[in-house]
């Protein structure tokens, strides 16, 4: 990289680019680093709603659209909208230009659709920047050894902008979003819910998996091989943001950092299944083989040489694995399957967990004292998950983001 170039990589969804005024906003952001003395790497989604529209088209023109062809369609979107960012940044004397995934190239596997990174030209992008002060990015976007476009799945660009952070030597990624960054908890449910101004790769890739909308997953996985500092920021604010980093001694201290939550699950059990070796396999191998990924499990004492296996999936899969189920009963030949979609998780989440002890015990005595039964209890290194009907979700939340001490402003 060239002595003394600065470079910052911003990434603007689909909100921030969804017309003329939005992005105007967004060209602000770009011109504060370029007075900064920043080069910009700016990577955008479609602008809102656009990718809807154009799967919907693939749907109204196919029965069963073939995957590469709808990638090439799908990928369209990031393309207007980087072409008009562009005019507006040539309109206002910046120098800059496009760039579509191939043309690095961002090179990726196959897997149309939910292609995965796996190389990025960054000599070319180097080469890109000492001729321009801002390259302006397709995200979601790259292309097959052979040439042929991919997307990254739903909420890539996120995933392309901190991979194009990594291959330039790991320089800071600011994600601009509709929030102002991470919070302690989902704030339309508790009010006293507090901006986070760190928080470790680990805590987010737990609250990113418990379906917290503000980072996509694959992008924090990224950030954290690659140790790239991220930050989560407003489009509509000067607000800092949350800066999501490597931990360290201070967030150690901080018993949870947060509390988070999925409404977005269903509850199995096979009754009476024979308590003998294999018994697990037979259950569970015929859901992997189809990709549904199961979450909890729990299986009850033999009794009789028989057993009870409960576990939760997405509601979604849940069709799917009681057609699936269904089988495994008449196979193994367990008594009944039953289902129950009422139910939802709440976790308590914080590195601070590898030191301490008793956060299990204070966050099951705080629901019990409320009167929430807990139906399934999972736990980790840094996160504690309990299962309970989904009608007590939003009152756990609030009592387990109390007992905790999150609303405290720790300075």
């Amino acid at each position: 990289m060239e002595t003394g170039m600065k470079i910052l990589v911003q990434k603007f969804g689909g909100t921030s680019v969804a017309g003329l005024d939005c992005m105007k906003r967004v060209r602000e952001k770009v011109l504060g680093a370029l007075a900064d003395g920043y080069k910009v790497i700016t990577v955008l989604s479609a602008r809102a709603g656009e990718t809807n529209k154009l799967l919907a088209l693939a749907d109204e023109w196919s029965a069963r659209p073939d995957p590469a062809e709808a990638d090439a369609l799908v990928s369209t979107g990031e393309q207007v909208s980087i072409s008009l960012f562009t005019m507006l940044l040539k309109d206002a004397g910046v120098r800059a230009r496009s760039l579509l995934g191939w043309q690095i190239p961002v090179k990726t596997d196959d897997d149309f659709g939910r292609a995965r990174i796996r190389a990025i030209n960054s000599d070319a992008l180097r080469a890109f920047l000492k001729d321009y002060d801002v390259l302006v990015v397709a995200g979601f976007q790259g292309c097959t050894e052979e040439g042929r476009i991919t997307t990254l799945g739903r909420g890539g660009s996120d995933t392309s902008a901190v991979a194009l952070a990594a291959a330039l030597g790991s320089v800071e990624c600011h994600i601009y979003t509709d929030v102002d960054g991470v919070y302690t908890t989902d704030p339309n449910i508790c009010s006293t819910a507090r901006k986070m101004d760190r928080v470790a790769y680990e805590e987010m890739l737990e609250m990113a998996s418990m379906g917290a909308k503000v980072l996509h997953i694959r992008s924090v996985e990224f950030a954290k091989k690659y140790k790239v500092p991220v930050r989560v920021r407003s489009t509509f604010s000067d607000d800092p943001g949350t800066l999501v980093t490597q931990e360290d001694s201070t967030m150690e201290a901080v018993l949870v950092s947060g509390i988070a939550y999925d409404r977005d699950q269903a509850r199995v059990t096979l009754r009476d299944l024979p308590d003998v070796p294999g018994t697990a396999a037979a259950v569970f191998g015929p859901l992997s083989e189809k990709g549904i990924l199961v979450d909890m499990i729990v299986q009850n004492t033999s009794q009789d040489g028989h057993t009870d296996m409960t576990f939760t999936i997405s509601r979604k899969d849940l069709p799917q694995t009681l057609e699936i189920m269904d089988e495994v009963m008449h196979r193994t030949g367990a008594s009944e399957v039953l289902h129950d979609v009422s139910v939802a998780k709440v976790s308590a989440i914080g590195v601070g967990m590898r030191n301490h002890s008793g956060v299990a015990a204070r966050a099951f005595a705080a629901l019990t004292q409320e009167g929430i039964n807990i139906l399934m209890i999972s736990t980790s290194e840094i996160k504690i998950t309990i299962l309970i009907q989904e009608k007590y979700l939003e009152l756990a939340v609030r009592i387990l983001h109390d007992t905790f001490g999150l609303d405290w402003d720790l300075g």
